[in-house]
């Protein structure tokens, strides 16, 4: 499939938001998000994907979980474009592998899908408006990650993705 994908004349490109609840700090973990957003954007052009845009919403600070969950979830929602392909990551979602996660954003591109939006919860997770409206849920790992972190894991396997298409040698699996 990846062949096939090379040997195109054409590739309508795809945006990608990444809307998170949180936001990165100055540090490490800033560094290394901006980073492999700006390695996406460039290597994923060329096989129509992107750019990513990221947007970051502040916690809430309500005391009910409940609550919290649902107005951080109106909030994500508010923030994606109204036909944006709605991804939500979750700890309970399907796992793929860095190769199928390739695939399946390639396959996403090629339905003529204009954006997929990656819906990053807050520390109490997603509340139920995000995970009905999501057209599928994600798991990056069986670990729980620090939402910080699954936001540079996630921007990290979308510029492998794009590597993997491309047939840069950056995946050696």
């Amino acid at each position: 499939m990846r062949e096939l994908l090379r040997q195109q004349t054409w590739i309508a490109a795809m945006r990608i938001t990444i809307a998170a609840i949180g936001r990165l700090k100055a540090g490490p973990e800033t560094d290394l998000a901006k980073r492999y957003a700006k390695r996406f954007d460039g290597s994923g052009r060329a096989l129509g994907l992107g750019p990513i845009h990221v947007q970051e919403l502040p916690e809430s600070r309500d005391g009910n979980d409940a609550v919290r969950k649902q107005d951080e979830a109106t909030r994500l929602l508010a923030k994606v474009g109204s036909d944006a392909t709605l991804l939500a990551l979750d700890e309970h979602g399907r796992n793929r592998d860095s190769s199928t996660f390739a695939d399946w954003l390639a396959k996403y591109r090629d339905d003529g899908t204009a954006e997929v939006a990656f819906l990053i919860g807050g520390p109490d997770g997603h509340g139920e408006a995000v995970l009905s409206a999501a057209r599928e849920t994600i798991s990056l790992s069986a670990m729980t990650l620090p939402h910080g972190l699954a936001r540079v894991v996630l921007l990290e396997q979308l510029y492998r993705a794009a590597t993997i298409l491309s047939g840069h040698p950056y995946h050696r699996a």
